[in-house]
């Protein structure tokens, strides 16, 4: 049996991608699922999907820029399902191009999402943690973060700001009640593509994912192998790319 069955889990960014694939393979192994995303159309299908093959899953219209959306999240877990075991904070953006270029409203951005919106989380998860006894934060990171590159040097910062601050709690949370997860996947088959506003970068970056991207399925595995270690094991720190991926 899996050491998932019975988990709790909310996910942000869960109408596609990593998001969504780790909803399906979470609730095929047993755990009930809340999904908050902003396109509501697509979480509602995914969440039928899960319950017509004999999961649990519910939805929630979420902004992660907006800390009340994410407190309903986890209110609805938690009203629904009695509990929170595990919050993965999905939800991101990819405003990248030349700092040269002064793109101030790209960086606000994903400084908003990136960061602000993990922080949001944090914010509504780890209450109920504490008067659980435990839970666990897995937030997708990136590659971007450990390898910086021409063009990504913003994006780069709001996830490596995000690694620092998981470091952080991690380091006040040595009393055996929080677990925190970074994973850091390369090229993914996401749409995180659609949010690169300059058309060359984006065109770039497609082909990049065209090329070699891994399906989010593998992502979600590595996201599930976190989760379903025994309580007093902490996976710090995941990174999963292609084998092919400079």
């Amino acid at each position: 049996m899996s050491a998932i069955r019975g988990k709790v889990v909310a996910i942000t960014g869960a109408s596609s991608g990593i998001g969504e694939a780790t909803a399906r393979l979470l609730a095929e192994r047993g755990a009930a699922v809340v999904l908050g995303a902003r396109r509501t159309a697509r979480l509602d299908e995914i969440a039928q999907q899960i319950r017509e093959r004999g999961g649990r899953a519910v939805t929630r219209a979420v902004d992660v820029t907006a800390r009340d959306d994410l407190e309903r999240l986890v209110g609805l877990a938690v009203t629904e399902f009695g509990r929170l075991d595990v919050l993965v904070g999905n939800a991101g953006i990819s405003k990248i191009g030349s700092v040269a270029d002064l793109d101030v409203a790209g960086w606000s951005a994903m400084i908003d999402v990136n960061l602000r919106g993990v922080l949001h989380g944090i914010a509504a998860a780890l209450p109920v943690f504490r008067a659980q006894g435990q839970g666990h934060l897995v937030t997708t990171l990136s590659t971007a973060g450990l390898k910086i590159t021409p063009t990504m040097a913003v994006y780069a910062a709001t996830k490596n700001a995000v690694r620092t601050l998981l470091e952080g709690l991690r380091q006040e949370s040595t009393d055996g009640v929080l677990r925190t997860t970074a994973v850091s996947p390369g090229y993914v088959r996401t749409e995180l593509a659609g949010s690169i506003d300059n058309p060359e970068l984006r065109e770039e970056i497609q082909r990049n994912m065209d090329r070699y991207a891994i399906a989010p399925e593998a992502v979600a595995r590595a996201v599930a192998f976190a989760i379903e270690q025994p309580r007093d094991v902490e996976i710090g720190e995941i990174v999963i790319r292609p084998t092919t991926q400079n």
